[in-house]
């Protein structure tokens, strides 16, 4: 249930094939290219799930558009962070004027980009690539009370749903999802452990460039957020415990994740998933609906140390693993040509019997 008591949408598992049957379909396909069977590796696999995600023999990736969702945490007033709160206004508007890396790397790779103001506490002007969907400016400071109330969660996951489904409508079957929120790392870390059961020391990291000092210090701060909770425990249901969770210990931009990574799933399209604050929103869309996990592809891990932890625990090996920590969706927008280049070779090489090329050929039987 959704925190309006509403039935949050459930992913479409009913493909025209079976899953298996698809499966089978796609890699029959592969394996009378003119290469030698599993020679492309890991985008054979990818090729394979694309496919399932989508439900279609002919997977659709050459549109897509990374929806970047920004917001402020209360929180940063503890100095959590390696950089102030007003960061966070400033890098959107680095964003629209492109000189983030996002904005290269989504000009590069031929990639709408979407800045949605869920909750930054700035006054942001208008601009065509801006979404101006401010739900407070930055959540509450969760050391003293819950980060969000259950109508600002409410609001922040029908925000992300959607965000994304009317990206969809505009012909993206790609969606690629990053972050922005100076303090959001110390959300990801507090509901990466209230999810996982995990240590908060083991969720805890450096995010934008804390020193060791820093890290402790972080650690030490958000013990005594998880401290302020323990007297009343989240709700034994795990949708209930979810949006718990999320209200405890959430960012606007992490909820509006949620929902939007949901959405995507539900229509059918690719959820490309960026960094830790993007995958611990995956997890818990997980939680809400049980399925999306398994329609995601995760783009790369982190150099965040909870990030691989995560990864780890979830069973996911990432696409790429190139030291990155800068969120953004920079991640997701570096895997997105190998999306294009798996699709590639599988719709257009020629086949063995097309090229007039010798397959290997098969043993005999006893």
């Amino acid at each position: 249930m959704s925190a309006s008591g509403m039935p949050l949408a459930e992913p479409d598992m009913t493909p025209l094939e079976t899953e298996e049957t698809l499966r089978r379909s796609v890699r029959a396909r592969l394996d009378r290219l003119t290469k030698p069977q599993g020679s492309l590796g890991r985008l054979e696999d990818l090729v394979v799930e694309l496919c399932v995600i989508q439900g279609d023999l002919h997977p659709q990736v050459s549109q897509a558009e990374l929806l970047l969702f920004a917001a402020d945490h209360g929180i940063s007033d503890e100095g959590v962070s390696a950089f102030p709160r007003v960061v966070t206004a400033q890098m959107v508007g680095n964003f629209l004027r492109g000189g983030a890396a996002a904005s290269v790397l989504s000009r590069l790779h031929g990639c709408g980009l979407r800045v949605i103001d869920v909750g930054v506490d700035a006054d942001l002007d208008p601009h065509p690539l801006l979404q101006q969907s401010k739900i407070a400016r930055g959540t509450a400071n969760m050391l003293h009370a819950d980060a969000m109330s259950t109508a600002q969660l409410q609001q922040a996951l029908q925000i992300g749903r959607d965000t994304a489904i009317e990206a969809i409508d505009r012909g993206n079957r790609v969606l690629l999802f990053g972050e922005m929120g100076i303090g959001n790392t110390s959300a990801s870390s507090l509901l990466l452990a209230g999810f996982s059961g995990s240590s908060l020391a083991e969720c805890v990291g450096p995010g934008t460039g804390l020193d060791t000092a820093g890290v402790a210090r972080k650690l030490a701060i958000l013990e005594q957020v998880r401290g302020r909770s323990a007297a009343s425990p989240p709700p034994s249901d795990p949708v209930a415990a979810a949006h718990a969770m999320l209200q405890r210990w959430g960012g606007f931009e992490i909820a509006a994740l949620v929902g939007a990574i949901g959405a995507t799933v539900a229509a059918r399209a690719v959820p490309l998933i960026d960094g830790f604050s993007v995958s611990v929103a995956a997890l818990i869309a997980d939680r809400l609906a049980p399925g999306v996990l398994r329609r995601c592809v995760f783009s790369h891990c982190s150099a965040e140390p909870a990030h691989a932890h995560l990864l780890r625990r979830i069973g996911v090996e990432p696409l790429l693993s190139l030291g990155l920590r800068l969120g953004e969706g920079s991640g997701a927008l570096l895997a997105l040509p190998l999306l294009r280049s798996s699709v590639a070779f599988y719709e257009q090489m020629a086949s063995f019997d097309d090229a007039g090329v010798s397959d290997r050929p098969k043993e005999d039987g006893p």
